[in-house]
């Protein structure tokens, strides 16, 4: 593992992101679950050393990475935002986002990987599995604390099998199903996203995996809106709802947020950058990140790798 993750979705994706190191699931052998893998932070250290990984560097797993932090601080950057995670907390990095260990070594604790389809679809649906948001976050405490604490026991218990393991389609289910009480109970924790609004509208999630798929063919909110069968103004109102931004914002931060990627992370020129996003020219381009950011996208890059 170490090399592991999920593709993207949309051609247009894929072909933006292809120049940031992109790590496919890819478990050791002796794994017998199909999409899961339970592990401590100490032998993903020792497994990227023997693979010549370094850990500081940027990577884009294409798998969602669960960290629960036991002793010392996680420290990692995902997306551009920093992330300091001590003991008794939880990090929820997911599939596609840029992340980097900014200290590999300030931290103990255990670490669960899976693969997009290893939850059943009720529970991915539950704990919104496929949201291409911020990494998640948790702190949680007392009885919260505890529950998250039995439940990854018990997921870990059973992924070891050291006792007789079962067949392997039963080990599979009752890993999926353990996989699915954990998700349950840390999305539950109080603040969660998604304990206290309603689960975002149909039209929503439609309008979220199109941009995910065409946000670099294009960026009008009319053709999401014709591919789909819905009004401009009714895929606003679904983003309005949903996340608090009109839908062309929605899709413009989704841009800029790739732009940032492939300018901190890659040595591409902005005008490749600019062409592999769908832009005419290199100027539209930097003028269309300056008014979204406040920086040029050479002076973005340069502050990111001071």
């Amino acid at each position: 593992m170490v090399r592991t993750g999920h593709g993207r979705t949309g051609h247009a994706a894929a072909s933006a992101s292809a120049a940031i190191p992109e790590l496919p699931y890819a478990p050791p052998p002796g794994v017998a679950a199909a999409g899961l893998e339970v592990l401590t932070l100490s032998a993903l250290r020792a497994r990227a050393a023997r693979g010549g990984q370094r850990l500081a560097d940027p990577q884009r797993p294409d798998f969602h990475q669960l960290f629960a932090v036991e002793s010392g601080t996680l420290r990692q950057s995902v997306d551009f935002t920093e992330h300091a995670t001590g003991p008794g907390g939880w990090l929820w990095v997911r599939p596609g986002q840029v992340q980097q260990y900014t200290d590999p070594h300030g931290a103990e604790g255990t670490l669960v990987l899976f693969r997009p389809a290893f939850p059943d679809p009720a529970t991915a649906a539950a704990v919104g599995l496929d949201e291409a948001s911020d990494a998640v976050v948790r702190q949680p405490r007392d009885e919260n604390a505890r529950a998250l604490r039995f439940a990854l026991d018990h997921l870990r218990f059973e992924f070891a099998a050291e006792w007789h393991p079962p067949a392997r389609g039963t080990h599979e289910d009752v890993l999926r199903h353990l996989l699915a009480v954990l998700l349950r109970r840390l999305v539950s924790t109080p603040g969660a996203p998604g304990t206290e609004a309603a689960a975002p509208p149909d039209a929503f999630r439609r309008f979220r995996a199109a941009v995910e798929a065409d946000f670099a063919r294009t960026r009008r909110v009319a053709d999401y809106a014709g591919a789909l069968g819905y009004s401009p103004r009714t895929l606003s109102r679904a983003s309005r709802a949903a996340v608090g931004l009109g839908a062309k914002e929605f899709v413009d931060r989704r841009v800029v947020l790739e732009a940032k990627r492939l300018l901190a992370h890659t040595d591409r020129s902005a005008a490749r950058i600019g062409t592999a996003l769908g832009f005419a020219d290199a100027t539209n381009f930097a003028k269309f990140f300056h008014q979204r950011t406040g920086s040029t996208p050479g002076a973005f890059r340069a502050s990111v790798r001071s």
